[in-house]
């Protein structure tokens, strides 16, 4: 792979020296200036399977164009979440390229098998079935949209809290060649080459791939090597035919990802040896060496026939695949604590046909959804201090889950025009519905060793007890219903109310360890005895659900100077699915372990308010031509849980729980001045864009933490762009957390803690001798130029 890489950075050089010889040549003739183009372009959605204005859609979503993020310099997805209400987008942690998602309080924290997100990532209308390498880079894309609250009666898997689309640009009818090249500070260099070529009227090709790179933040004081470093070389091509009624698009993708392991930062000193907190956060001293790489690719074939005026058919069939392999140093030390070394293995083919109806009274979609699955895990946890201090050198509690998905689903959603239909004006009532079938089949397979790692990881140790050997499936299945009503008393005002439900399906924890049930006479499933039946109840969750009501308001105002969308929501959800492990011992062995928690939470709470908008100020306020304008988006939520039973005898301790990955209130204010400026000859404009944004305590876990948590901070980010007339020559900088605000996004605990979070006195680890208390940092203060040059 290195010397692809090598040819392919050589490549994208040349082409970049090509391209900045080419800024000299003189400009081409300017196109004609759009005059209401200060007021911003109508943003057009897919939301709900058909191109819409975004102020027509009854919905609370939001979608940020392509444009928009190259001119504020936006490196992957993870960026929305400064600016989107209620939305939390991360990388997760003790990893590169692993999405942590939560949208209104629903979400997955935990990304290996048998967890599935509760925010769908879908890539082209193919969705992502695992959270690996679903950190989407930003590049060759049209638009992001984030849809807020259950989604599944429209399209795709059935998603309980969100669904996030990333939509790449289509082929255009004319060639281009396009270079994007930028660099800064901690070495970034990225690059990215874009190419279309129409081959004939009615066929075209073309490609985009990108070599995106940078030193490490900080320093691995241990192996030497950076520390949240990037690496990362990725494609995407595809074929398009487009004739009459029939559109084909073939496309492929590909992404590796070789950035150093991420170590994470100590809170505490080392409980056994006293090792010192680092000063800087980005430092790290984990001693775990060994292969870390990240390996996705797909294919894609999406089919549409408009059959006539009204009936259009669609066909989306995909197959992707991920290989991953992670060093994860838990306790960020050198000795072999708490090492984790992991294999992820994620396979997966879809399937989905639509069929679309557009007529004067009545428009919909209704289809039929396939999905087949496999997410397998493999992972050591190495206790080398543990295992020496009894007597056991290099104990190794293994894990391997193996976890498969068939789930198939119908779906339909109608929209009725009651103004065409029975004389209401500006009403529309819209329904849906889906009916969908998971079945969920589990091998989880875990072990005890000595001698260290397992052969997956180069080693060879001795096998001295196995602790679970489980063997399962189930399937479940539900209907879930969507009903809004809509009223536009004119063009300019859109009000709506909502009702959705969201199921996500029940799985099996590939943590579990089953030998508990029968060594701690767990009668899991109370009916008196404890058999294979309790095994089975211990491994199984339960599926969870949420209804979710909406009440909108969507308008234009000011004659179209402004918008503003504002969006009242209450949720109930149940049976949450709450993920966890922690450390405990081996009842066959008696040796420290490492434990999978998997809990479902009676029920929670959700109730909030999103206001986004934007605002054109002033025009022609310092000379002809230039404007000012803002955008705000803005969110509050209270989310609590209702009902969390634990323990034995049982009991409800939901007034001590919280709801992770949610912060109480999350805002972000933009703003933009642009002004007409000639460089190089060249006719153009210069854009100054600020954002501020802010997002109030965030906790990790559904347990407070007062280590991990992270109180309220603001990023404060800053752009200067100048774009020719044309739109062929762009020059940035990027400014992004110019105030170096240190803040925690991610993180792990194995310390002993009280029901009410509060840690036990002393600190006392709970898997582990030196206790794990480590945090993973967003990035620090960074500035990047970009300059991008279009033929």
């Amino acid at each position: 792979m290195s010397s692809a890489r090598s040819v392919i950075r050589s490549l994208l050089l040349s082409a970049s020296s090509l391209s900045a010889a080419a800024i000299a040549l003189p400009a081409a003739p300017a196109f004609a200036q759009n005059e209401d183009a200060a007021r911003g372009d109508e943003i057009i959605v897919s939301a709900r399977r058909r191109d819409e204005s975004l102020k027509d859609v009854p919905l609370a979503v939001t979608a940020v164009s392509g444009e928009q993020l190259e001119q504020v310099g936006a490196q992957d997805i993870t960026y929305l979440t400064q600016s989107i209400p209620n939305t939390t987008l991360k990388v997760s942690r003790g990893t590169n390229s692993t999405l942590t998602a939560f949208i209104r309080g629903v979400g997955q924290q935990d990304p290996v098998a048998g967890f599935e997100a509760g925010v769908g990532i879908y890539v082209d209308d193919v969705y992502l079935n695992r959270p690996q390498s679903a950190v989407l880079d930003i590049y060759d894309v049209e638009r992001v949209e984030v849809l807020r609250g259950p989604q599944g009666t429209l399209y795709g898997r059935n998603t309980i809290g969100g669904a996030l689309k990333y939509v790449t640009r289509r082929l255009g009818d004319e060639p281009l060649f396009k270079l994007r090249a930028s660099g800064g500070t901690f070495g970034q260099f990225d690059i990215i080459g874009t190419v279309e070529l129409p081959i004939t009227q009615t066929f075209a090709v073309g490609g985009s791939v990108a070599y995106l790179s940078r030193n490490g933040y900080g320093e691995n004081l241990t192996t030497g090597k950076e520390n949240y470093d990037k690496d990362i070389l990725a494609f995407r091509a595809s074929a398009e035919y487009e004739n009459g009624p029939v559109s084909i698009r073939l496309s492929g993708d590909y992404l590796d990802d070789d950035s150093n392991p991420k170590g994470g930062h100590r809170l505490i000193p080392g409980l056994l040896t006293g090792a010192p907190v680092l000063d800087d956060v980005f430092d790290s001293r984990g001693g775990i060496e060994g292969e870390n790489e990240a390996e996705a690719y797909g294919l894609a074939a999406h089919v549409e026939i408009e059959l006539n005026d009204q009936w259009t058919l669609k066909n989306i069939a995909a197959w992707r695949k991920d290989d991953n392999v992670q060093q994860i140093d838990f306790d960020a030390l050198p000795a072999a604590d708490v090492d984790v070394p992991v294999i992820y293995e994620n396979e997966q083919f879809t399937e989905e046909l639509q069929l679309l109806y557009e007529g004067d009274a009545v428009s919909g979609v209704a289809g039929f959804y396939y999905i087949d699955a496999n997410a397998f895990d493999h992972f050591d946890v190495v206790l080398d201090v543990v295992g020496t201090a009894i007597l056991l050198p290099g104990l190794n509690a293994n894990t391997q889950g193996d976890i498969d998905t068939k789930s198939w689903s119908f779906f339909a959603d109608l929209t009725f025009d009651l103004e065409q239909a029975i004389g209401l004006p500006g009403v529309e009532l819209a329904v849906g519905g889906r009916y969908t079938s998971d079945k969920r089949s589990a091998r989880v397979l875990r072990r005890t060793f000595i001698g260290g790692n397992t052969e997956e990881f180069g080693g060879s140790p001795t096998l001295i007890a196995t602790t679970s050997d489980f063997d399962g499936s189930e399937k479940f299945t539900d209907f879930s219903p969507r009903v809004s009503l809509a009223w536009s008393p004119n063009n300019d005002h859109n009000f709506y109310v909502s009702y959705s439900q969201g199921f996500k399906g029940g799985s099996f924890d590939p943590r579990g360890q089953t030998s508990q049930v029968f060594a701690n006479n767990l009668d899991v499933d109370g009916d008196g005895d404890v058999d294979d039946d309790d095994v089975f109840e211990f491994m199984l969750f339960e599926p969870e659900t949420v209804d979710s009501y909406e009440i909108g308001w969507k308008a234009a105002l000011w004659g179209g100077r402004a918008t503003s969308n504002l969006a009242v929501f209450y949720a109930d959800y149940t049976d949450v699915q709450i993920p966890g492990s922690q450390g405990g011992t081996d009842p066959t062995t008696g040796a420290p372990t490492f434990l999978g928690v998997t809990t479902n939470a009676g029920g929670a709470e959700f109730f909030g308010v999103e206001w986004e908008g934007t605002a054109l100020l002033g025009q022609d306020i310092f000379g002809a031509g230039d404007s000012f304008s803002v955008a705000w988006g803005g969110g509050w939520i209270d989310a609590e849980y209702t009902e969390f039973v634990t323990g034995t005898p049982p009991t409800d301790i939901s007034d001590l729980r919280v709801i992770q990955n949610t912060p109480e209130f999350s805002g972000a204010l933009t703003t933009t001045y642009t002004h007409p400026l000639g460089l190089m000859g060249r006719g153009g404009e210069i854009a100054f864009i600020t954002q501020t944004s802010y997002k109030s305590r965030t906790h990790q876990f559904e347990v407070p933490n007062a280590f991990l948590d992270q109180g309220g901070y603001g990023l404060v980010d800053a752009s200067l762009v100048w774009t020719s007339d044309d739109g062929k020559l762009q020059i940035g900088v990027h400014g992004k957390n110019l105030l170096d605000r240190e803040y925690r996004i991610a993180g792990y605990n194995f310390l002993a803690q009280n029901l009410d979070g509060s840690f036990v006195t002393p600190l006392t680890p709970t898997l582990g001798l030196e206790g794990v208390q480590t945090a993973f940092y967003g990035p620090p203060r960074t500035v990047t130029g970009t300059i991008q040059v279009q033929f």
